[in-house]
């Protein structure tokens, strides 16, 4: 269409098109590396043309690409903040703050790095939180690893990359000697020899280009860079350098360009040790802090994740594994953020929805003011200033539970939030006239009538925690499940998210709560559910198919419990189910259970114990079959196991007599067990 403009006499399109041509492949815009510095032997400008760029003030920066920078001989370095050198300093203030004089740390460069109890954090896989370490996948490997040292640590980190990833296991199976360490050639030995005949790191194959291939530093530097750019060409031209130089020292042609092959798959991906090595030691220093500072290293971290819901509710998770009471939020116990208290997690109150740093730090310095706790929900409306604790933040505050050691009813509380304002306000307004007087008269509260509330019954219990699940992302006071218990022992068939966080699980059954419920349509314009599936055996991604959803649409229904099964595959550091089936939780006692199973140990108690359940059972037809499951301890530590059928005495799984057989035989001893549907 634009052949035309080749025989064009206008002077103004023939100078557009020639201009045109010149800037075609050139850059619009000036930009800059944010953590790029460079660094020069003299004066910038003495080596490098410079710009001015950015903000009004300017920026100055170089005219010369990064790669540009490289060939003229310039270093850049790239300088980054990191968040984990933050949480490491905080878990040393709370240390200070919390443990007697001779447990703080001064330097933490000057920590023991033999201590068993930190390298047991990697081999167990407790590694939320640990710098680097923590992907499911990851933490599968750092069992089979066992590592014992920094280096350990520092080759697992390099080879948690998408080439050497390959590799792993035959590096554990040589570390520990179930497989030969072999090398190609000897004169590899000296460079291979700490990772078991493995390449690792790029500087492994700086050393290889120029031990074996006889090749100079930067030479081998340019092989290792065009290998990772993919620069046929340039590879091409390397490799060739490399082959004739190995065989210029005496190595087999066949074995140089095997050497190579090696080379170019893991240079695609390598990592530098220097970096791997600095990124073990910070890991080694936080499984250090969380091995022995538990509580102020969990602290710590919550405090940085507060605002990504999902890594708060790993850490409480964590607070559970390791035996530690997170507080609940509460206004006479005010911190802005997480802390340590007696051992125990105090919840920090900006992490509630809607109440701020700021509305944190007022409450915290009206109390200081008043010297002592609130005395009540009256006393804090008008110590506050509610232009700062406004009335979102009230509400939030309220819904978290943070006001229950003032006022327990918090669906009442909540509904006169508006009174309570407006008191607040009067009570303040009144202060402030009076201070203003001439004779400065101290203020008598009870001047300002406190009003009366109107009454509400409160909230049920899963309604508070649905509302604590709403203004902080998780349930903190409890559990909706938790009513659910017997239930999800029975049905549940695996015992915690991470038994499968590594493998998966073609038939799943678990039990939780539906949270975060979209539905969307498919490519046939047919609706299929995504939700999270909430329990007490961890928390699952669900997506539920249009021909699945449309069987169970009234099921999966938000803050719904039920029985999921399905098929759980590991994806990064989620698992998620795609679920075949969802049953009410609510109704599984009727429509489900076939027995009721008592399984305990046949020791003297258990003909007493069967007497006393005889009171809570009755003939007929009434309820489901009991099942006695007897175990007696046989050698090696295996049970024999006795099953006992009763055909005469039922019992009723919906009555409270369930809650008198589980005082008899113990709640961990007693299961429901299914048969129809």
């Amino acid at each position: 269409e634009l052949k035309w403009i080749n025989t064009t006499s206008d002077e103004k399109i023939k100078n557009l098109i020639k201009y045109g041509k010149v800037l075609e492949g050139m850059n619009r815009n000036a930009s800059k590396h944010a953590a790029g510095v460079v660094i020069t032997p003299g004066p910038v400008m003495n080596l490098v043309p410079l710009a001015v760029v950015g903000s009004s003030a300017g920026d100055i920066v170089t005219q010369y690409s990064m790669k540009e920078l490289e060939e003229n001989g310039l270093l850049k370095m790239d300088f980054l903040g990191l968040r984990t050198l933050s949480i490491i300093e905080d878990t040393l203030k709370f240390i200070r703050e919390n443990r007697p004089k001779e447990q703080w740390i001064d330097d933490i460069d000057k920590i023991p790095f033999d201590d068993e109890k930190a390298y047991k954090i990697f081999w167990n896989g407790q590694t939320t939180g640990i710098f680097q370490f923590e992907s499911a996948p990851m933490r599968k490997y750092l069992k089979k690893l066992k590592p014992v040292s920094v280096k350990d640590l520092s080759a697992m980190n390099a080879l948690y990359r998408p080439g050497p990833m390959a590799f792993i296991d035959d590096f554990i199976d040589r570390r520990f000697g179930r497989k030969r360490i072999e090398y190609l050639h000897p004169v590899l030995e000296p460079i291979l020899k700490e990772t078991y005949g493995i390449i690792v790191y790029q500087e492994q194959v700086i050393q290889i280009a120029n031990k074996m291939g006889g090749m100079s530093l930067a030479d081998a530097d340019l092989l290792r860079r065009a290998m990772g750019k993919k620069d046929a060409a340039e590879m091409q031209k390397q490799k060739d350098k490399f082959i004739e130089g190995s065989v210029a020292r005496s190595i087999p042609r066949d074995v140089a360009v095997k050497m190579f092959d090696l080379i170019e798959q893991f240079a695609n991906y390598g990592f530098n040790k220097s970096h791997s090595v600095a990124y073990s030691y910070l890991a080694y220093q936080t499984a250090y802090l969380k091995a022995h500072f538990t509580e102020e290293f969990i602290a710590a971290n919550l405090t940085h994740e507060v605002n990504d819901l999902d890594k708060v509710a790993l850490f409480l998770e964590d607070c559970r594994k390791f035996g530690i009471k997170v507080l609940t939020p509460d206004v006479n116990s005010p911190t802005v953020y997480f802390k340590v208290e007696k051992g125990r997690i105090r919840f920090g109150l900006s992490a509630i929805k809607n109440v701020g740093v700021g509305a944190v730090e007022e409450i915290i310095r009206a109390r200081k003011e008043l010297g002592r706790d609130f005395k009540d929900i009256f006393e804090f409306v008008y110590k506050v200033d509610l232009r700062i604790v406004n009335k979102r933040a009230l509400e939030g505050l309220v819904l978290a539970g943070a006001f229950s050691g003032l006022y327990r009813n918090r669906k009442e509380l909540f509904n006169n939030i508006e009174m309570l304002i407006n008191y607040g306000s009067k009570v303040r307004d009144a202060v402030e006239s009076m201070a203003g007087g001439l004779f400065g008269d101290s203020f008598d509260e009870n001047s300002v009538t406190k009003p009366e509330l109107a009454a509400f019954d409160d909230w049920s219990r899963e309604e508070n925690l649905k509302n604590e699940r709403e203004v902080m992302g998780f349930y903190m006071s409890g559990h909706p499940m938790h009513q659910y218990e017997l239930e999800d022992r029975s049905f549940s068939n695996i015992e915690h998210i991470e038994d499968i966080a590594e493998t998966g699980m073609d038939n799943i059954r678990v039990c939780g709560i539906i949270n975060n419920l979209e539905t969307r349509m498919d490519k046939k314009g047919n609706r299929m559910a995504i939700f999270a599936l909430n329990g007490l055996r961890g928390t699952f991604e669900c997506m539920m198919f249009a021909s699945v959803y449309e069987k169970y649409y009234n099921v999966v229904t938000p803050e719904n419990p039920v029985i999921l099964s399905g098929k759980a595959e590991p994806t990064g550091d989620v698992v998620k189910i795609m679920a075949d089936e969802a049953i009410p939780l609510n109704t599984a006692r009727k429509n489900l259970v076939k027995f009721l199973r008592i399984s305990v140990e046949n020791d003297n108690n258990v003909i007493n114990n069967l007497e006393k359940l005889k009171q809570y059972v009755s003939a007929g037809n009434g309820g489901v079959p009991l099942m006695i499951e007897l175990l007696e301890p046989e050698e090696e530590g295996y049970m024999r196991v006795r099953k006992f059928i009763s055909r005469k005495y039922n019992v009723d799984v919906n009555s409270t007599a369930i809650d008198k057989i589980a005082g008899i035989f113990g709640e961990d001893h007693l299961f429901l067990v299914p048969g129809k549907q």
